[in-house]
């Protein structure tokens, strides 16, 4: 029988998500087979994928992959950022990406529906809420793609250009995150928003003076804010001289459309408390 450690609990504690004592006492009838305690336990029930479903996963990777005249982009989310990096999510990211591909799946249902018994496995065997949360297939004659670590990927479509050029700008789109394409395609809810925002932030500034004067600082803000916004506006970060739009035409090229992935983005996140979490498992302890 192989010693039980702390080092052994602890490792069965993050790859299941169970308590101290559970893993314990798992280890022990395991004989300090780590993976036979891992798997004694998914027999028995103790580690229930449902159970971690209500858990928030914020963190994860973003996975792409062209081929020929098309490219996938999916985000899968864990709950931690040290899962992401683990090779058997990774492993689980790329088998989603690769039946996505193979498939031309142009929605997220049909690879959740198909992967569901992988995920679940998975789940088992880290302890932490994993999910398939969104696909993109975009087509094209010019695609580019750019992936920034595991947290933030790009897709280009081109009208000319070249491959190169497509993933300058894709580049560009995860550094600056443009809101749209081009400005006749923000929204006049948006605008309204931004205005609204921007009078309330210089009310001590418009005060007194007259009305025309006060719809002209307002409209320079605006026309600030769909440059800003604007993919082709936007001033190109590798040349700050010559604006996204601009440097396509350059090229012969235009700008279709573009994609983009941020790990988490838009996901409420819960605040943990950690010293209520432990103050909880020394508790069960000792019952």
């Amino acid at each position: 029988m192989a010693e039980i450690t702390a080092a052994l609990v602890k490792e069965l504690r993050e790859r299941t998500g169970q308590g101290m004592m559970e893993c314990k006492k798992a280890l022990v009838a395991a004989a300090g087979d780590i993976e036979k305690a891992i798997d004694d336990m998914r027999a028995s029930g103790a580690i229930k994928a449902a159970k971690k479903a209500g858990n928030i996963a914020a963190e994860g990777s973003i996975a792409i992959k062209a081929e020929g005249n098309a490219a996938t982009i999916i985000e899968v989310n864990s709950q931690t950022d040290f899962l992401a990096l683990q090779e058997d999510f990774k492993a689980f990211v790329a088998e989603s990406l690769n039946h996505a591909v193979a498939e031309k799946l142009t929605e997220v249902a049909p690879l959740v529906s198909a992967r569901e018994s992988a995920r679940e496995a998975l789940v088992a065997k880290c302890g932490e809420n994993v999910n398939i949360r969104r696909l993109t297939r975009v087509e094209g004659d010019v695609i580019g793609t750019y992936l920034h670590g595991h947290r933030i990927g790009v897709l280009v479509v081109l009208n000319g250009g070249n491959e190169e050029l497509a993933k300058q700008i894709a580049m560009h789109v995860a550094a600056s995150n443009p809101a749209v394409l081009s400005p006749a395609d923000i929204s006049a809810e948006l605008i309204a928003k931004e205005e609204e925002i921007f009078r309330q932030l210089n009310a001590d500034k418009m005060a007194g003076k007259p009305e025309n004067i006060v719809e002209n600082m307002v409209k320079g803000r605006i026309a600030k804010f769909k440059a800003e916004a604007s993919l082709v506006e936007q001033a190109f970060i590798m040349d700050p001289e010559v604006k996204v739009g601009d440097l396509a035409k350059k090229a012969g090229a235009e700008i279709l459309s573009f994609v983009r992935y941020e790990v988490g983005e838009g996901i409420e996140k819960a605040e943990v408390d950690f010293a209520a979490e432990v103050a909880a498992q020394v508790a069960a302890s000792k019952q």
